[in-house]
């Protein structure tokens, strides 16, 4: 009966043990500088859109620097982290890229901005062999990185048409109803 509690005493502890240690490993894309500056910007559709190209215009260039590195585990796991961190940019800005399109908002300027770095980002991951400990990773990052280049054209060509034809609505950062 003793050997019995202390095994299970012994499993609970590691099952806690683990639980604590993925909790602590769940990565933040952004410092809490950027974070705070995304915070500021949350009321500026269109520069908020500008600042998320450039963190992930940054997350790009590291994985693009570390392309050139000797292959190692470190190495490995740190291009999945960054992977994983541009992945997760990118899904957050097609959010936020919903969420303006639905209230109207002129962001032309950030979609413009979005359009050019899209395909040098997606260059950069298709360039990027594939080795075992990111591969899962490069390609939820192309596979991201398409749809959010996708979205970046259609929103802009949506938006040019729509401000074409509603001028006095430009520059506005949500529709107000009339």
């Amino acid at each position: 009966m003793r050997l019995c509690r202390i095994f299970i005493s012994l499993f609970l502890f590691l099952t806690v043990a683990s639980v604590l240690r993925a909790q602590k490993e769940q990565r933040q894309p952004l410092t809490e500088a950027e974070i705070d500056k995304v915070r500021e910007a949350g009321i500026f559709p269109d520069e908020r859109i500008t600042l998320y190209t450039k963190f992930m215009d940054e997350h790009a260039d590291t994985i693009k620097g570390l392309t050139n590195r000797r292959t190692s585990m470190a190495r490995g796991k740190r291009i999945d982290d960054e992977l994983l961190d541009l992945t997760a940019l990118m899904d957050e800005l097609g959010s936020n890229l919903d969420q303006y399109s639905e209230r109207r908002a002129d962001i032309r300027g950030g979609l413009k901005k979005l359009n050019e770095a899209a395909p040098n980002w997606l260059r950069i991951l298709r360039a990027l062999a594939g080795e075992p400990e990111f591969d899962e990773a490069r390609k939820e990052a192309i596979e991201a990185g398409e749809e959010l280049a996708d979205e970046g054209k259609r929103l802009l060509t949506e938006q040019n048409e729509y401000f074409a034809t509603h001028k006095e609505e430009k520059g506005q950062e949500r529709a107000e109803p009339k």
